[in-house]
């Protein structure tokens, strides 16, 4: 046994299966060597001289993951929420992001970011940088150091955007080769191929970025099916195509041998979902982004329901929280008006099925990550919510209910492959 081998007590919550909760009351969430090696109600035999770490009282639940955050919006989250996307885009993110070409200003703000998601109960994360690559490995070097485990992109851009923050597609392959070179030497910063969506490059950067992918096996990331408006931009510009995806599909950008998140998701057809499905696709639904910057509401319960790959993303500063916490919420909340105003047939999202798209969900994405299942990863947040006075004598279930809607969403206690950070 070494130092990432110990158990902690306390109330063990996880979701095996969408909309299966697994509640162990008092119990011990056994690590041996950075992996979960079961739940017990009493410690078994073979784990008694493990150390235990005493959170009686408090509720244990595996960590959370975002898949969808842009860590160079974060300055300004919370501002132009009464913008459209394409709108939003060029009055806020564009004139932000490029002031990462300033290696001062970029440290600055990745500081910042990092420390905030540090201190979340957000353990794995997939990140949008800027198209800068000196800034985008600061970010990489920021997050190693806090222990976090999160994949992160150097954006691409040669078209449809300002001249400050467009690259050429000969500079934008060459600085992403550079940069995929220069990442190796990380351990829990991996690198993410991010194309910013269609809109923002040319078939020439995208076929090039195909091959990358291939030579390198890195995963990739980017924007699909968001905003009406988009799609019909995405249809101009791509006319061969007969759906979003496959303009991103087309250079081999779409799941399949290349590990795929797509943000949002909102107005995806049966042929879109069909090939998403197929090529293990993970859709990030950002239940709050697509509300301020009015995309629509997804259909994620229908998304379960056909068996896609979901989780959750934050989408700051389209969404202005960084808590996925807040994202649960949500998404239950964006359900229920689909199913009230749109789709009656198919029922709202539940406690349990946000829980699973938090954790496990969107933990698949990493690996066997997301969930207390022996062999899983060992991430975990622990949660103290005594800071929630009521006269109500609450169950279980319950006292997880009102931490997700109450909580500040600040873990007393976090692990991230075994290790704890605070």
């Amino acid at each position: 046994m070494n130092k990432t081998s110990f158990a902690l007590k306390g109330n063990i919550f996880f979701t095996p299966a969408p909309g299966q909760l697994a509640i162990y009351p008092e119990s011990y969430l056994v690590c041996v060597e950075q992996k979960v090696a079961g739940v017990f109600a009493q410690l078994p035999e073979q784990y008694k001289d493990l150390p235990v770490e005493d959170h009686s009282g408090k509720l244990i639940l595996p960590g959370l993951v975002d898949l969808h955050v842009h860590a160079s919006q974060y300055a300004y989250r919370g501002l132009g929420m009464d913008m459209e996307l394409l709108q939003w885009l060029e009055a806020n993110a564009f004139p932000e992001e490029s002031k990462f070409a300033d290696p001062e200003y970029a440290e600055k703000a990745y500081s910042i970011f990092t420390r905030q998601l540090l201190h979340s109960a957000t353990t794995r994360a997939c990140i949008f940088a800027t198209i800068h690559r000196p800034a985008t490995l600061k970010l990489m070097e920021l997050l190693e150091k806090a222990g976090l485990c999160c994949y992160v992109g150097k954006v691409n851009m040669d078209r449809n955007s300002p001249d400050i923050l467009r690259e050429t597609c000969e500079e934008s392959l060459a600085e992403t080769r550079q940069w995929l070179l220069d990442s190796a030497a990380f351990q829990k910063s991996k690198p993410m191929l991010t194309p910013r969506f269609t809109p923002s490059c040319t078939d020439e950067l995208m076929a090039g970025l195909g091959k990358l992918q291939k030579e390198f096996g890195v995963p990739m990331q980017s924007h699909l099916s968001e905003n009406l408006s988009e799609i019909k931009w995405v249809s101009e510009l791509c006319p061969g195509t007969r759906f979003y995806g496959e303009a991103y599909e087309q250079f081999g950008l779409f799941g399949g041998e290349c590990p795929t998140v797509m943000a949002h998701c909102v107005w995806s057809g049966a042929e879109e979902r069909a090939r998403m499905k197929e090529n293990g696709v993970f859709i990030a639904h950002c239940p709050q982004s697509n509300m301020n910057v009015s995309s629509g509401i997804a259909p994620i319960k229908s998304y379960l329901l056909e068996g896609q790959k979901v989780g959750l993303g934050s989408d700051v500063a389209g969404g202005a929280h960084l808590s996925i916490f807040r994202a649960m919420t949500d998404a239950i909340q964006c359900s229920k008006l689909r199913w009230r105003l749109v789709d009656q047939n198919t029922p709202a999202l539940t406690m349990p099925e946000v829980l699973y798209l938090a954790t496990k969900g969107g933990g698949a994405f990493f690996g066997k990550v997301g969930s207390f299942e022996p062999g899983y990863e060992f991430d975990a947040i622990v949660m103290d919510d005594s800071n929630l006075p009521t006269t109500r004598l609450c169950s279980l279930p319950e006292r997880l209910e009102r931490m997700v809607y109450l909580g500040d969403g600040a873990p007393c206690a976090k692990y991230v492959q075994g290790q704890r950070l605070f």
